[in-house]
């Protein structure tokens, strides 16, 4: 047996049960293997076993000194390609100024779409990689981006390019995502922008293969079920994922429209009640909830508990973004999704890998098992327990990723 490199002192490693996105009672159920070994070759897991059971003695070998090791974690929603800041925002809703007022003055997401816009893809890039950097050291090996805060296909096609150069220059996988977040202020406007989107901006960014899906925000104050039917049918057309925010802050039937159109994850759920839940435990989709969002605004939290009792398959990512969930650690989300969402240690650790990987339609990651990708989060304990139970700390003592030692 030959390999690039040996990683011995393993006393427990950890991973997901099964196959694909983990529904129900099977998010519970973790294959757990103690004193092992684990060999990496060519970026992907070739071995595990007893150390003492690897024949070959001149294979590069880093002992990892009786350490846990699970999947390093899957961060399948964020929007960490933005200008500007949002201090001023958070400022003026701890003081409760309403949003509305916020807006009025010239604050809120718009603001942050103005700064955006301005911004070149070189800035772009220059403010997102340390944004990746602490992702990646809160013990993400793949994140989803979402572009969002342009409103011109020039604005979002710069977002997506600054999305697309993050994976030249992070250790981390970089999965791009075309969002379609705000509509115009003026209702006479709508309908030349939905056909600015399906016309130009999707076909533009399919052609340069820039994103692999499209994200929509269906809301009250954002896009309708008739606008989103319309942006769906052109990304299907045009070979893209299907993604949606939904029931963030009202029931609209976003969650049902977005089933029906086959959508990969649909993501928020904060007020998602009984028929959506059914309807997510009767559906391959997987609920991608995000606890950053409910502590920053003060709004509830998604239904996890609900969800995972009734057969669903639920992810948990950061949503970092400067106006609502200025989260930068994976690990801190998979920990509060167990003290605020209700899921157990172990739903949390599936949450976090294997169901956020499946969110992003990704087989070779979220798992560490012979022939998958070797990123490895290895815990400073024995136990693995520690990652979702550590609040402020990290507890992670190195990320491999791809078979290569992280390094931020």
């Amino acid at each position: 047996m030959t390999a690039d490199h040996l990683y011995t002192g393993i006393a427990q490693l950890v991973s997901p049960s099964g196959s694909g996105a983990l529904r129900g009672a099977a998010m519970n159920e973790l294959e757990i293997h103690t004193d092992v070994a684990i060999a990496v070759t060519g970026g992907h897991v070739s071995w595990i076993g007893r150390a003492g059971d690897w024949d070959d003695t001149s294979t590069p070998t880093t002992d990892l000194g009786g350490r846990a090791v699970v999947p390093a974690l899957v961060d399948a929603h964020t929007h960490i390609v933005w200008a500007g800041d949002r201090l001023a925002d958070f400022e003026a809703r701890a003081a409760k100024v309403p949003y509305e007022q916020i807006l009025a003055a010239g604050g809120g997401i718009r603001h942050t779409m103005q700064k955006t816009a301005e911004a070149s893809v070189a800035h772009l890039l220059a403010l997102a990689l340390p944004r990746a950097a602490a992702l990646v050291g809160g013990g993400a090996g793949t994140i989803e981006v979402k572009s969002g805060y342009g409103f011109t296909p020039e604005a979002e096609l710069t977002s997506l390019e600054a999305i697309h150069s993050l994976n030249e220059h992070t250790s981390a996988q970089i999965v791009p995502t075309l969002l379609i977040h705000v509509p115009p202020r003026d209702e006479a406007e709508r309908a030349g922008y939905l056909d600015m989107v399906t016309r130009t901006l999707i076909p533009e960014a399919t052609r340069r293969r820039l994103a692999v899906a499209v994200d929509v925000f269906i809301e009250r104050e954002a896009f309708t079920l008739d606008d989103a039917r319309a942006m769906f049918a052109c990304a299907r057309d045009h070979g893209l994922a299907i993604k949606a925010h939904v029931d963030q802050f009202h029931v609209i039937g976003g969650v049902e429209l977005a089933i029906e159109h086959g959508a990969v994850s649909v993501d928020h759920l904060e007020v998602s009640g009984k028929a959506q839940i059914l309807a997510l435990a009767l559906a391959p989709t997987v609920a991608v909830v995000l606890p950053g969002v409910s502590l920053h605004l003060g709004i509830p939290v998604a239904p996890a508990r609900a969800l995972v009792d009734a057969g669903a398959a639920v992810a948990v990512a950061t949503d970092c973004n400067p106006g609502s969930s200025p989260l930068f650690s994976p690990q801190l989300a998979m920990a509060m999704s167990v003290r605020l969402n209700g899921l157990t240690p172990a739903e949390a650790l599936t949450a976090c890998t294997a169901n956020g990987a499946a969110a992003l339609q990704r087989d070779d990651i979220g798992r560490l098992r012979v022939g998958m990708r070797a990123d490895l989060l290895v815990i400073d304990s024995a136990d693995w327990r520690d990652l979702p139970y550590t609040l402020g700390g990290s507890p992670i003592a190195r990320m491999i990723l791809g078979g290569r030692e992280f390094r931020a």
